[in-house]
């Protein structure tokens, strides 16, 4: 079928590992992001996870949720990029509108923000693509970035 298929190919597949607190959106969310060409290294439930898994795996791209039940997204993002060894790639993610939490999402140290409705290989390869251009170059508003330092 036309349209299903990965988006890109194995030289530049992305590798991505999910931190959010629903066992239901990580098996929705990798089936999605595997049918569209992103590899889907791990999943994290909570920012001790996600730490363990960033440094063993490595990944290209994590993609954290704001609202992690008794954690902070932006606490998890933060501890993230102060854990040692290069930082890695962060795009934040919720269910909530990106303007709910405009300020704290400019000042975290992320690439940006994703809707979790707008998920999709191609909104990561987006962000992906536009980091170090200075902005969101008139993105769509569940997709915005690169933010932060």
């Amino acid at each position: 079928m036309p349209g299903t298929g990965p988006l890109c190919d194995a030289a530049t597949m992305v590798r991505c590992l999910i931190v959010d607190d629903s066992p239901r959106f990580l098996a929705a969310a990798r089936v999605l992001l595997e049918r569209e060409g992103v590899e889907v290294v791990g999943v994290a439930s909570t920012g001790a996870e996600a730490l363990r898994s960033v440094a063993a795996l490595r990944p290209d791209v994590t993609l954290v949720d704001i609202d992690l039940g008794a954690e902070s997204g932006f606490e998890v993002a933060l501890r993230l990029s102060r854990a040692g060894g290069p930082p890695p790639r962060v795009i934040l993610i919720s269910t909530y509108a990106e303007r709910d939490y405009a300020e704290l999402i400019e000042a975290c140290p992320v690439l940006g923000f994703l809707s979790k409705a707008a998920l999709s290989a191609g909104a990561i390869h987006t962000l992906l693509g536009s980091e170090g251009d200075g902005g969101g170059n008139g993105a769509a508003p569940t997709v915005s970035g690169p933010r932060g330092t």
